[in-house]
């Protein structure tokens, strides 16, 4: 239910954001008219890229918000990935429509007009993406959504060009100096591909299900912190992202004795320490291993009475141990 409320308040907020998207590209339009400026023309362009990402990001909200069904078991949490790759798609485009625009510019010139009100409105527009970004960013961060996360970021590297936009204008209008608003366009173009890739490199290492470090060592910290003796091994640890669930597999080590009952109590220990220290929707896979000779040399089950060899190594649970294929041993 706490999932599905979530979802629903990134899906509406999204939508403000595409909508006040369509305000700012008007005002910029507005702004274009009345200065006739080149830069200003760019920044304008670009807002289109952030209207098509916004109601992109609308659309994979409403799709990852859907529950699960025959042909999607883990839900259609994905597809905040790929949209948050078009996106970064988009911001790279956009990054090169101001360049080739700066380029053209400086190469055959243009002189602006009533740059006091280009600049009035065009710095007003950068104030809001910038609120606006700020707010998607955070709530991104908050709700574990990829898609408000870059569309927050668009939304602020969109308010730097702008700002960008900004001072080229102040100068032009101070110093009459005409390419100044071009060169400027030039380098924050450069700067939102950068800003594209990293959202494209994100989208990407979601698809494929690239090991999230930062999740690793928070999760083998809290194992760390709360292992019980019996809990021998914990190995082969892969998180996987769904939107904003997570799916956990893992491999539990337990003494070979233990009937079924109460192997699968020790499992669901496990998750529920897991469970109540995290603010996400969890689902887990874990699978159940029976303790080998060898384990006995880092076991601390002192008691147990059929320890085969002495105890010789504490294996400390870090992002590199659980994520380990096989079981450990003293060499690990």
């Amino acid at each position: 239910m706490a999932t599905e409320r979530s979802s629903k308040s990134n899906f509406v907020f999204q939508r403000q954001v595409a909508f006040i998207g369509i305000g700012l590209f008007i005002a910029k339009l507005l702004a274009w008219h009345l200065t006739n400026s080149d830069a200003v023309f760019s920044d304008a362009m670009e807002s289109i890229v952030n209207i098509v990402a916004g109601f992109l990001g609308l659309y994979s909200l409403y799709v990852a918000a859907k529950p699960r069904d025959t042909g999607h078991p883990y839900g259609h949490g994905k597809a905040e990935f790929v949209t948050s790759g078009i996106e970064g798609g988009l911001i790279i485009f956009a990054g090169i429509i101001i360049i080739i625009q700066a380029v053209d510019s400086l190469l055959h010139g243009n002189v602006p007009k009533k740059l006091d009100w280009g600049i009035l409105i065009v710095g007003v527009t950068a104030g809001i993406n910038y609120l606006m970004g700020y707010i998607s960013y955070k709530k991104g961060i908050r709700e574990n959504s990829l898609v408000l996360q870059s569309s927050g970021k668009h939304l602020q590297s969109d308010t730097f060009t702008t700002l960008g936009v900004v001072l080229s204008l102040v100068l032009v209008y101070f110093t009459k100096i005409y390419w100044i608003d071009a060169v400027v366009a030039l380098l924050f173009g450069g700067y939102i591909i950068f800003i594209g890739y990293q959202i494209i490199r994100k989208s990407l290492s979601g698809i494929m299900d690239e090991a999230d470090v930062r999740l690793l060592t928070k999760l083998s910290k809290l194992l760390n912190e709360n292992r019980q003796r019996d809990w021998v091994d914990i190995h082969n640890v892969r998180i996987q992202q769904h939107g904003s669930e997570l799916h956990i597999d893992a491999h539990l080590t337990l003494p070979w004795y233990y009937d079924l009952r109460t192997a699968h109590n020790e499992m669901e220990e496990v998750y529920k320490l897991i469970g109540k220290n995290s603010e996400r929707t969890i689902e887990f896979n874990f699978h159940l291993d029976d303790c080998k000779p060898f384990s006995c040399e880092i076991c601390e089950l002192w008691e147990c009475k059929v320890r085969q060899h002495s105890f010789k190594k504490k294996i400390e649970w870090n992002d590199s141990t659980i994520a380990q294929l096989n079981k450990h041993d003293v060499n690990t």
